[in-house]
């Protein structure tokens, strides 16, 4: 069983920036999709970002290329997602996501295993 806890979430100002973290802990997951999904009220879930523990390459939704980075820390076991320039549109829950599959990073959330909690963002205009 895989475990995900997020935190990281608050208000902050259009134009801002906030650096959401995922602690993962269970077993091994070195070979696992770690990604990034958010909701807002009425809204479906929306993939936001996804990449590979292990590895460096990253997968963006076209709302988040040029303004959201995601990230690891093997030390820490965490998974980070950098966002700057917020928008309002950016606000939401924000979710943090594991799926097993080894071949592909996928943007559908019903795919992937383990969910955390979630941490709410609210980008103020």
């Amino acid at each position: 069983q895989v475990q995900l806890v997020e935190s990281g979430g608050e208000l902050v100002q259009a134009g801002g920036s906030l650096r959401l973290s995922c602690v993962v802990s269970g077993r091994t997951f070195s070979n696992y999709v770690l990604a990034w999904f958010r909701q807002a009220p009425g809204k479906e879930r929306e993939f936001v970002a996804a990449r590979r523990w292990s590895g460096s390459s990253a997968f963006y939704a076209d709302s988040a290329k040029g303004r959201f980075t995601i990230d690891r820390d093997n030390a820490k076991n965490t998974v980070y997602l950098q966002m700057n320039s917020l928008k309002p549109e950016d606000t939401a829950v924000y979710y943090c996501a594991a799926d097993s599959n080894q071949f592909s990073i996928r943007q559908n959330p019903q795919v992937y295993n383990y969910w955390g909690r979630g941490t709410q963002v609210t980008v103020s205009s």
